[in-house]
């Protein structure tokens, strides 16, 4: 059983990265490798929040973890840098930096969500009570239509028998 190095299993796992975006089995294949010892390889490396693919094909369907891991490795890299690192795994810049933006909300404090829910709540509670208070009206005059029509079927027909007794 051979021994890979840490230096060859990067380039192999690079292969599943854009922008070759190659399979696990594609890969088997090309390098002569297990698909175990792929799957293995591609596990490890999520595990140490590394990015790589799973069964997504493009960088937009990549899990959480993965796009975690890139922004993580990107956080401190200047522009050039920073493109240069897309380019290399096949992503935009814009991608990466949504991806924090992302990551930042995920992390706003539970206060201020807390907060932002109850304005919310008193928000719908608010509107909840005009529309009970509008429905109401509505079936008043509903109501009152009703009876008008009642009412006048009943004149009218009040009418015609007094004509026919005349």
């Amino acid at each position: 059983m051979p021994r890979y190095t840490e230096e060859r299993k990067q380039q192999v796992l690079n292969k599943l990265l854009p922008p070759f975006n190659m399979t696990v089995a594609q890969v088997a294949r090309n390098e002569g490798i297990g698909l175990q010892t792929l799957y293995n390889w591609r596990d490890k490396a999520k595990q140490q929040g590394r990015p790589v693919p799973g069964n997504k094909p493009t960088s937009d369907q990549w899990s959480a973890e993965a796009k975690l891991a890139s922004v993580i490795e990107t956080a401190s890299l200047n522009e050039a840098e920073l493109s240069e690192y897309c380019r290399e795994k096949g992503l935009y810049v814009d991608q990466v930096k949504a991806w924090k933006a992302d990551s930042l909300r995920g992390f706003m404090s539970s206060r201020e969500h807390e907060i932002e829910v109850k304005r919310q709540r008193q928000a719908d509670k608010k509107e909840i009570k005009q529309l009970k208070r509008e429905l109401r009206e509505k079936e008043k005059a509903l109501a009152e239509t009703a009876a008008i029509l009642v009412l006048r079927k009943k004149l009218n027909a009040l009418w015609e028998s007094d004509s026919e007794d005349d």
